[in-house]
C-alpha cells in the first residue's frame, strides 16, 4: 500500500492490523506505556506503526522513534478519541485547516470505546 505524503497526515480512516487501539488484537503494550500514549494524545499526535521509523535496538515499545515525512496519524487513536467526544487539540486544528474530516473514519472498526478501556486491557507490565 503506497503511503500518503505528510500533507495527508490525517488520511487513514481505519486502524492497521496491529493497531494497539484495536479490540480484536491481543494487547501488547504495558499499562504504563498505554497511559503515556493516552496522555500524549490530548495535545499531540500518535503515528500509525506502519508509517514510523524506529531504531529497533531491543524490539520493544521503548525503541527510539524518529519523525519521518511519511508519518500518518493512527486511525485507531482518532476513532477512540471521536467515540469519546474528545478530539485532541491537533485533530481540531487539522480539521479547521481542512486536513482532517472525522466523517471519513470507520467508526465501526473494532477499537476501544475509551482510552481507559485501552489502558485496562493491557498487561500490567514489567513490575510497574
Amino acid at each position: 500500500m503506497p503511503l500518503p505524503s505528510k500533507s495527508h497526515a490525517y488520511s487513514l480512516t481505519t486502524p492497521c492490523p496491529k493497531c494497539p487501539f484495536r479490540t480484536d488484537v491481543k494487547p501488547y503494550l504495558t499499562r504504563p506505556r498505554a497511559r503515556e500514549i493516552a496522555r500524549s494524545l490530548v495535545r499531540s499526535e500518535f503515528p500509525c506503526h506502519l508509517t514510523t521509523n524506529l531504531d529497533s535496538l531491543t524490539g520493544d515499545e521503548d525503541d527510539l522513534h524518529h519523525d519521518t515525512p511519511n508519518e500518518i496519524h493512527c486511525a485507531g487513536a482518532l476513532i477512540v478519541l471521536e467515540k469519546m467526544g474528545q478530539p485532541s487539540q491537533m485533530m481540531r486544528i487539522a480539521e479547521r485547516l481542512g486536513m482532517y474530516d472525522a466523517r471519513r473514519l470507520d467508526m465501526n472498526a473494532p477499537v476501544f470505546e475509551s482510552l481507559d478501556g485501552m489502558i485496562a486491557a493491557q498487561p500490567r507490565g514489567r513490575g510497574r
